[in-house]
């Protein structure tokens, strides 16, 4: 029966596979600009051979955690602070905490922004009901 790579393996694993700029920015469906954006502000760190860089498996999944945390509408700061939990030790709950902290910051704020498109949705329902209204009394009154 085959049994789990350990923590150490699986890293090891990660920081084998090798992928170029070009390779990054396919699969994520990002531009090469934004990748070199992303290492100038630190949060990518590729290796390089000459001018060519090389991302590491841990760069792509770090690169995947960036484009998650913006999409979630964190800020680079709040995703770099979340990325260096990746880095620190296992099990400080500091790092933890900022991050559920982070998660229901954000969590609020999207959810504020639903019952603000709820309720637009609502005025465009009622505004729409009255334009058809006053629409439907126009054509009757001249008979068409």
């Amino acid at each position: 029966m085959p049994t789990a790579a350990s923590p150490a393996k699986q890293a090891d694993s990660i920081e084998e596979e090798r992928y170029s700029i070009t390779e990054l920015a396919r699969e994520f469906g990002i531009t090469t600009r934004a990748i070199r954006f992303y290492e100038d502000q630190g949060l990518l760190a590729p290796a390089r051979n000459g001018l060519t860089r090389i991302y590491s498996g841990r760069d792509r999944v770090r690169l995947k955690l960036v484009l998650r945390g913006k999409r979630l509408g964190f800020t680079l700061k709040e995703i770099a602070a979340i990325l260096d939990m990746y880095d620190a030790e296992p099990g400080e709950s500091g790092q933890l905490q900022y991050k559920l902290d982070r998660l229901q910051e954000q969590r609020e704020v999207l959810e504020k922004q639903r019952n603000d498109i709820d309720l637009t949705l609502a005025e465009l329902d009622v505004i729409e009901s009255q334009c058809r209204q006053r629409l439907n009394a126009m054509l009757a009154r001249s008979g068409t």
